[in-house]
């Protein structure tokens, strides 16, 4: 099976010019069907504080394009979005959707990027979510999670062959995130999809670098800048048998953290 990564230039803070962007950019494309289809975190708005202009409530517009269009091109589809929290605060989540248009999970980012001012007006999700995708075992994560490599092995533990990560990655840490993927892709022994925002917002510009990395942290694809769809086979007797080829994963230890003295 296929998963493409959509890498495109985010409109500030304007939905529906980033909804008929993201129409265009599939309607080019000739997708197969009930592949996975990745959009960027907060693909509708940007990296955006504001909070209280672009939270969605039970009736998210966001929502119900992602349903949508899932359903009209037939395939997986996951992207970000702004949920309203509690005492004004936003949730920074991905919403991921059956090739049948039915929300299947959501999850909030763990780990809220605070010299961004993420953490002032963002709530901080509270748990790794796993889902499933074509027989894989899918973790997905937002930006600012790919630093923390505790997050991704939780969710390997719990039987993740698969990472998603969606982000606003700026230019400035580019290398940061091209390294950073092929890690976790290495160290969990996983294939890792990250797709990353191009162009610029108000205060950042982002060169995309979108990546689709295999378990031996080897890239299969490369979107490198500008907007464009990126896409790569994967296959899941590939992760098996280099699991059981490279049995490193049996001997991660479940006490590391009594070893800290």
């Amino acid at each position: 099976m296929k998963i493409y990564c959509l890498q495109f230039d985010i409109q500030w803070e304007n939905k529906e010019a980033n909804f008929a962007k993201v129409r265009a950019l599939l309607s080019a494309e000739t997708l197969i069907q009930d592949s996975l289809v990745l959009l960027p975190e907060l693909f509708a708005t940007g990296f955006s504080m504001n909070v209280a202009q672009i939270a969605e409530g039970d009736d998210s517009v966001t929502e119900r394009f992602l349903s949508e269009t899932a359903r009209k091109f037939r395939v997986f589809l996951l992207g970000g979005l702004v949920a309203k929290g509690k005492d004004g605060h936003g949730r920074n989540e991905c919403a991921y959707f059956s090739s049948e248009g039915q929300l299947i999970t959501r999850y909030c980012k763990l780990q809220p990027f605070t010299l961004g001012g993420e953490s002032d007006n963002y709530m901080a999700g509270g748990r790794v979510v796993l889902t499933q995708w074509q027989g894989f075992s899918l973790a997905p994560f937002i930006c600012y999670d790919l630093r923390f490599p505790e997050i991704f092995r939780a969710a390997m533990r719990r039987g993740a062959n698969l990472f998603t990560v969606i982000a606003n990655w700026p230019v400035a840490r580019i290398e940061h995130w091209v390294t950073l993927l092929r890690a976790r892709a290495i160290e969990n022994q996983a294939y890792v999809a990250g797709v990353n925002r191009c162009g610029s917002d108000p205060k950042l510009t982002y060169t995309g670098r979108s990546l689709i990395v295999d378990p031996g942290g080897e890239i299969i694809a490369d979107a490198n800048d500008g907007e464009r769809i990126i896409s790569a086979d994967v296959n899941l007797d590939i992760v098996n048998n280099y699991r059981r080829e490279l049995p490193f994963l049996k001997d991660v230890r479940g006490d590391y953290e009594k070893l800290v003295v």
